[in-house]
């Protein structure tokens, strides 16, 4: 008989019920005390209730403001954010791509007014930029907002769509 089936009773009929004993906690055997269960008073590595905590704790932290705090202003260059962008996106499309001399990057003003930085690669490299489902491109876009701090397009192209296809 296996501690399984005396667990769950399944061979009552052998052993009698004054010798069976469960092993696992919570399971009461004719009327004992629940094995494996320990009341809190009993627990001898823990402090007692009422002893005064070691730390301040959350629940008696001062609430923090609801109001959001304010932007402090910027100050000097307001195209810096733009060119560090540019420069971080330079050093990313190089390192994933087999030709690192064929990469272009761009920092320009679209028709409207919105930064613009155009990564050119060679053609065999495109799928290494863009990525599986266009996860590597969007990435790369997530890294040139944040490091941009502002509002800023990001386009890639292989090398013949940036230099225009001859019309057959």
């Amino acid at each position: 008989m296996s501690a399984f089936d005396d667990e769950f009773g399944l061979f009552s009929e052998e052993t009698g019920e004054e010798e069976r004993r469960a092993t696992l906690g919570g399971r009461r055997v004719s009327g004992q005390r629940p094995v494996g269960d320990i009341e809190r008073e009993q627990q001898p590595d823990r402090p007692a209730a009422s002893a005064a905590p070691r730390g301040r704790t959350r629940r008696d932290a001062p609430a923090r403001p609801a109001a959001p705090r304010e932007r402090t202003p910027r100050t000097g260059d307001p195209y810096a954010g733009q060119r560090r962008a540019q420069g971080i996106l330079d050093f990313l499309a190089r390192k994933l791509v087999s030709k690192p001399d064929a990469v272009e990057v761009d920092l320009f003003l679209d028709e409207t007014g919105q930064p613009t930085i155009e990564v050119v690669v060679d053609k065999e490299d495109l799928g290494k930029v863009v990525g599986r489902s266009g996860r590597v491109a969007h990435a790369l876009r997530t890294i040139a907002r944040a490091s941009a701090e502002d509002r800023i397009t990001v386009d890639i192209l292989d090398r013949e769509e940036a230099e225009g296809e001859p019309e057959a």
